[in-house]
């Protein structure tokens, strides 16, 4: 797998490649052939929190983790097991959606216990009548129902927008024409 990796107010040093490169190379196994495929690694600091943002992508899907831990390394191996996780976890729905497609990345040649094989169901439906509104209003609605995200018509773009709460407490919105 070739690894690109990026440092945000951090100096990548020879040892934090090494590491990564390692590491990384465990997800080799999950990939028919990872020469092929590279993979994006970002490495931020922000007050003492270190946080590892890695992208896999692929010609089908995007494989993304982020963890952030006060440690770099630990940080590291966090994002690395919650890859693996991934991959194992959607085993199965990746091979029965991709299983005739040629020249798929996947090896689907590898055992996942079976604790891991829960599958993910909708449990609830909602309707919504979206009311036409701008995204002023929007959002005074995502901090009166203290949601993390809102569905709206927006009127100043003409489209159907949501509204988000990111991580850092700031919003962002995804207009969909």
């Amino acid at each position: 797998m070739k690894i690109v990796i990026r440092g945000d107010k951090i100096s990548i040093t020879k040892s934090i490649k090494d590491y990564v490169t390692d590491k990384m190379g465990r997800l080799d196994k999950y990939f028919e052939n990872a020469k092929s495929i590279e993979c994006k690694v970002l490495i931020r600091v922000k007050n003492l929190e270190q946080t590892i943002e890695v992208t896999v992508p692929t010609t089908k899907f995007t494989l993304r983790a982020e963890e952030s831990h006060q440690d770099l390394y630990a940080a590291i191996d966090l994002v690395i097991d919650k890859l693996e996780r991934q991959i194992r976890r959607n085993k199965t729905r990746i091979g029965n959606k991709y299983k005739d497609v040629p020249k798929f990345e996947m090896s689907m040649d590898f055992d996942v216990p079976e604790e891991e094989l829960e599958t993910e169901v909708i449990v609830k439906r909602k309707n919504i009548d979206m009311k036409p509104m701008d995204e002023e209003e929007a959002l005074l609605q995502i901090e009166l129902l203290n949601h993390d995200f809102f569905v709206f018509k927006n009127i100043d773009e003409d489209c159907v927008s949501v509204l988000y709460k990111r991580k850092d407490n700031s919003f962002g919105i995804i207009n969909v024409k």
